[in-house]
């Protein structure tokens, strides 16, 4: 019986704990003391190649920002751990987003890892150099052939995940000094306590739950055993750095432009099969495969779950299984981002006609869509406000609405607060934060983020819409199951607004010319 048979019969043994019975392809290696010996003996030195991430260049001052806020306050920030999509299969890897705001990393490459940033003692030579903590990153060292890791450890052995990123590589990488993962524990304990002077924790809780769990644990036995105080602690570590991502650097804008230019060959590269599939069977689900492909290509992955609505699926706004047919005749709303190997990712929408031309009705409601974007986008001025946009945005629906004879009130009894009944048609926002997030600082206070001036730095998204179901009584039946959206990224400068996406065609005529020249590359 060979060792994999033999282990399977320990597996399947009636002694066995049931825990023991389930079988893992992934941990039924061979154990022999001869086969340990054999498979750490005899390798070449196999290097995991780095450098210095360019975003290593950033992160000091975002580290340092944060510092400031919490002085004296030990920050835990982990980057999580795969997450199972069924039985033994993890979902790919994506670390956290404040762990990847904070310490520049991207892909895939450091489940685990915790960022801790540790204050500064009183009297020091950092806090004499104005500094209030000093980063430290803990990760898992390289599991490679001098290891039983290598060959043990599905998630970290080198055998099975290739060459990676370990203590000295991601040292390199980040610019941050970097520790055994082991020694994280005691680490953490370290000068905890509610005396003066003893350092208190705060942690993202709900990156990693072994991590907050120890972090807890902690707590209770250092004094700090209130769980609702500790999650109002958290919850502001959280809040901060949400809010400090709402200002973008010139290395965030750079990989925005990057993300947003590998959409567009997204777009491109849909519009050129389109003819092929269009009134076939899943039809939807072909644009999107051919969309996700340059998003693997060009990039990480798709920055969120690609939408490709035909007809009567199109109004449905969150509409992601992509089972329908993309028929002639109909419209085609896609909504699609590529993310970009560092996390930052676009966040597009345009709207098609499948036969290349829009019909008249088609292009009357495209129009007013695209005119309400326009005056969203007019009032995206420094020191306006989201609500600004929503405004401007819902004028123009409201007044083309009325003027259609759908809308049955006045336009300035719907705009009221206690009216509204234009939003029957458009019941979502139409612009928000876009960064590492799709819906980037959400964790933010809201008069940080609806409430709060647009200040040159931040980018986000106007999309405006409009949404007839083919259910909708209330409207003439032409207009049924028609759904239209147009989104495109802004980005706000000193001199004002700034389409980031113009290079993505929109305009009528554009759009039945982008697809022509598509369709001819098929």
């Amino acid at each position: 019986m060979s060792e994999v048979e033999d282990l399977n019969a320990v597996n399947s043994s009636k002694d066995s704990p049931n825990i023991e019975k389930r079988i893992n392809n992934r941990t039924l290696s061979p154990v022999s003391p001869n086969f340990k010996k054999f498979m750490t003996t005899g390798w070449g030195k196999e290097d995991a190649k780095v450098s210095p991430l360019e975003s290593s260049k950033f992160t000091p001052e975002r580290l340092e920002a944060l510092g400031h806020r919490f002085p004296g306050d030990r920050i835990v920030i982990p980057a999580g751990t795969p997450k199972a999509r069924n039985n033994d299969c993890d979902y790919a890897f994506r670390p956290d987003t404040t762990f990847a705001y904070y310490t520049g990393l991207g892909e895939d490459l450091e489940p685990g890892a915790v960022l801790v940033l540790n204050p500064v003692a009183p009297g020091s030579s950092e806090a004499e150099a104005g500094k209030t903590h000093v980063p430290e990153l803990f990760v898992h060292p390289r599991a490679d052939q001098s290891t039983e890791d290598y060959y043990r450890s599905s998630q970290f052995g080198e055998y099975w995940v290739g060459p990676r990123a370990g203590i000295e590589e991601l040292c390199t990488m980040t610019g941050i000094e970097t520790h055994d993962i082991a020694q994280l524990s005691d680490a953490l304990s370290k000068d905890v306590g509610t005396e003066q002077g003893a350092v208190r924790l705060r942690v993202v809780r709900e990156a990693d739950a072994e991590v907050t769990g120890l972090v807890q644990s902690i707590r209770r036995t250092h004094g700090f055993g209130d769980p609702d105080n500790n999650r109002t602690v958290d919850g502001k570590l959280h809040e901060f750095a949400a809010e400090a991502r709402m200002l973008k650097d010139s290395y965030e804008v750079g990989e925005m432009r990057k993300a947003i230019a590998a959409t567009k060959d997204g777009f491109d590269r849909m519009l050129t099969r389109l003819p092929e599939v269009k009134d076939t069977a899943r039809s939807e689900r072909k644009l999107e495969g051919a969309f996700n492909a340059v998003a693997r290509e060009e990039g990480n992955t798709v920055g969120y779950d690609t939408i490709v609505a035909s007809g009567s699926n199109a109004p449905i706004l969150h509409w992601m299984r992509n089972t329908g047919d993309v028929s002639s005749g109909d419209l085609l709303l896609i909504d699609a981002g590529v993310e970009v190997t560092s996390l930052y990712t676009a966040d597009i929408t345009r709207t098609f006609p499948v036969s290349g031309k829009f019909t008249p009705l088609q292009r009357k409601l495209y129009e007013t869509v695209l005119k309400a974007q326009q005056a969203g986008f007019e009032a995206a001025q420094p020191g306006a406000t989201y609500s600004n946009i929503h405004h401007a945005v819902m004028r123009v629906l409201a007044e083309a609405l009325h003027e259609w004879g759908i809308l049955k009130v006045s336009v300035e009894e719907a705009l009221s607060p206690e009216g509204q009944q234009h939003r029957r048609w458009h019941a979502c926002g139409c612009a928000h934060h876009l960064g590492l997030d799709v819906h980037d600082c959400a964790q933010a206070r809201y008069e940080s983020y609806q409430d709060a001036p647009i200040t040159p730095g931040m980018i986000f998204t106007i999309e405006p819409g409009l949404y007839f179901k083919d259910n909708d009584l209330l409207i003439p039946p032409e207009y049924r199951g028609i759904g239209i959206r147009i989104e495109d990224d802004v980005l706000m400068t000193k001199n004002g607004p700034e389409w980031l996406s113009s290079a993505i065609p929109k305009q009528v005529d554009d759009v039945e010319d982008w697809m022509a020249q598509q369709a001819g590359k098929a």
